[in-house]
């Protein structure tokens, strides 16, 4: 089982950039984006289950969309005006199991509800 995180990189501030995490290895529920900055926690960023039903931290839901394509097992998080605040690993995650899984769960924010993890992809945004 495997999560690939990909899309990272350089961008200014203001700009937009989409990442992206491939499962592989088999199906998740839910799967989720945290983000880390240096030197700070990981912070929770979106969710999304294989119905659509998404929720976000309330700091990100006015300039970061999260969607998947449960054909190809995949999620996305597309972000728009991007500051450099930003700046984070972002870091895919995923829980498997439909029966014991909400996206309404008051767990969804915390990493130890995720059993899956990818290796995250690095954001800068410049100033």
């Amino acid at each position: 089982v495997q999560l690939q995180a990909s899309g990272g990189g350089l961008v200014q501030a203001g700009g937009s950039l989409r990442v992206s995490c491939a499962a592989s290895g088999r199906t998740f529920y839910i799967m989720g984006w945290f983000r880390q900055a240096p030197g700070k926690e990981r912070d929770f960023v979106a969710a999304i289950d294989q119905t659509g039903g998404y929720t976000y931290a309330d700091s990100m839901k006015d300039r970061f969309t999260i969607s998947r394509d449960n054909a190809k097992n995949t999620v996305y998080l597309q972000m728009h005006s991007l500051k450099p605040g930003d700046t984070a690993v972002y870091i895919c995650a995923a829980r498997p199991d439909r029966a014991v899984s909400r996206i309404t769960s008051p767990n969804i924010a915390k990493e130890g509800w995720y059993a899956y993890w990818g290796q995250g992809t690095l954001v800068t945004v410049s100033s």
